[in-house]
């Protein structure tokens, strides 16, 4: 098989993702295992919600735990190792601190729980919205709901989202996901576009950029990325993020063609497997948890390499 995937597949292999590809065409804003109001399009002239400064924060107690949350959330692996397994931080999906318009920004999230997901099939708390992050885009432990680390990040989201309209989807709230192109995205095309755009900060083998011991740029596939439980592994929701917000400083400079292409590129590597992996077995987990999440490769055969088995 080679490297070029289109929506329209017959080969078994990739059956799984046929199907989701179909109901992708269908709605293009596909599951994303939530079942939050989906954010509304900002008016042209109307600006994106502006969180506070920091500037604007006390000098009490109530300060110093925003601050410690914004500490956290810039360092996770630092000041939160026994929480994290990987290289990511919370800034690599959040970006400009938690505060980016199209970036899962926080002062849009925080404002929109308690709220149902289908991921675990159960009315979350921000508390434990927080804690699939940390298993799933970390590829660690989830601290307790009352710990320090949760109690500091759930006070600065709090803080971010002042002013925010309780239960009110605002625009920028998630990564606004780019049209599915008509002819399918192309693996090999991504790798182009990725050479091109991407590895400059993330490595030639996805591998991120480090300045000593410090992670500058995070990882996108392997042992230090995101696991295959992560939301980020859909190929439609890199696709928002990357389209949104890389290269860094130049978002919205790539298509919707080029954005879905690299990201079917990243995400057809391997990475850490799925902390919820069903009795070892990648096709019980792929039914169970996979098959119609968006468009995703796990379980897939690509290049004769069967996705999902995770690395250590």
């Amino acid at each position: 098989m080679t490297q070029s995937h289109s929506f329209r597949r017959g080969a078994v292999a990739l059956l799984p993702l046929v199907m989701a590809s179909s109901v992708l065409a269908a709605s293009p804003r596909t599951e994303d295992q939530t079942q939050l109001p989906k954010a509304p399009a900002k008016a042209a002239s109307s600006p994106w919600f502006q969180p506070p400064a920091e500037s604007e924060l006390p000098n009490n107690a109530f300060g110093a735990l925003v601050r410690q949350g914004q500490a956290i959330f810039m360092n996770t692996k630092a000041l939160a190792p026994q929480y994290v397994g990987n290289e990511m931080a919370c800034v690599n999906c959040h970006l400009d601190r938690g505060r980016k318009a199209n970036s899962a920004p926080l002062w849009a999230a925080y404002t929109m729980y308690p709220a149902y997901r289908k991921k675990n099939n159960k009315v979350n708390s921000f508390a434990e919205r927080m804690q699939g992050c940390f298993q799933f885009s970390m590829n660690g432990k989830a601290p307790a709901a009352d710990s320090e680390v949760l109690n500091a990040l759930t006070a600065y989201a709090y803080w971010l989202s002042t002013g925010a309209p309780v239960g009110k989807a605002l625009p920028g709230r998630g990564f606004d996901e780019p049209m599915p192109p008509k002819g399918g995205y192309d693996i090999a095309r991504g790798a182009k576009v990725y050479e091109a755009q991407c590895a400059l900060c993330h490595g030639a083998n996805g591998e991120g950029k480090k300045v000593g011991a410090t992670q500058v740029f995070p990882p996108l596939w392997g042992k230090d990325s995101y696991n295959w439980g992560a939301g980020m592994h859909r190929i439609n929701t890199a696709a928002g993020f990357i389209q949104h917000n890389m290269p860094l400083g130049k978002g919205e400079t790539l298509s919707d063609q080029e954005a879905w292409d690299v990201a079917a590129f990243v995400n057809s590597h391997e990475r850490p497997q799925d902390p919820r992996l069903v009795q070892g077995d990648i096709e019980a987990t792929r039914k169970k948890f996979h098959e119609g999440d968006g468009v995703n490769l796990y379980g897939v055969m690509v290049n004769g390499v069967l996705l999902g088995q995770g690395v250590k």
